[in-house]
């Protein structure tokens, strides 16, 4: 049974000094800054930004909802700092899900000059355990597009510490009007 719902709480830093706190709009500026070093990495992480619509709106409208949704235990977002409170991304529990016994989707996004150094790894991990802690069964599940080698390295990886599976076949999901396949993997919690 799930708890009574929960906000999305501050987690432990992470190795190296890195820390979660959860989303909020007052970081609207630091991410469209990353945005703007790296669109086409934002817009692989964040695939239903449109490219006809103001993107400041459009990032602005997200962190409103993702602060939002984030008290009714529907999704839980946290943004990735590090010592200097520089903006290093986002990862989160979303509620937009393929497999239909499914809790949340996991979803990250890190910034160019920071990827390589187990930041992304580090923060599943600790949003995991957060789950795990919460003494409920959940199905997480990761979707990867099957060209983003890294994301489904990434993705095994995750399944392989948390004896999640990946699901042999191609999982349709509608982006901006397209359906695209993508890999699914799922994590179930807590581990058996």
């Amino acid at each position: 049974m799930r708890d009574a719902m929960p906000r999305t709480p501050n987690l432990p830093d992470l190795e190296g000094g890195y820390s979660l706190r959860p989303v909020s709009k007052a970081i609207l500026p630091m991410v469209i800054e990353a945005y703007t070093e790296d669109p086409e990495s934002a817009r692989a992480a964040l695939p239903w930004l449109k490219n006809d619509v103001d993107i400041t709106r459009q990032l602005s409208d997200m962190l409103h909802d993702l602060e939002h949704l984030s008290n009714a235990d529907r999704v839980h977002f946290w943004s990735i700092h590090d010592q200097e409170n520089t903006f290093i991304g986002l990862i989160g529990l979303g509620d937009e899900m393929q497999l239909v016994h499914s809790h949340y989707n996991l979803g990250y996004w890190v910034r160019k000059g920071f990827r390589n150094r187990r930041i992304a790894s580090n923060a599943v991990d600790a949003v995991l355990h957060w789950l795990e802690s919460r003494d409920s069964v959940f199905r997480i599940e990761i979707t990867v597009h099957p060209r983003n080698e890294a994301g489904l390295i990434t993705a095994e990886r995750i399944c392989h510490r948390w004896n999640g599976q990946i699901i042999d076949e191609f999982i349709g999901i509608e982006l901006n009007g397209k359906t695209v396949p993508h890999k699914i993997h799922v994590v179930d919690l807590p581990r058996m």
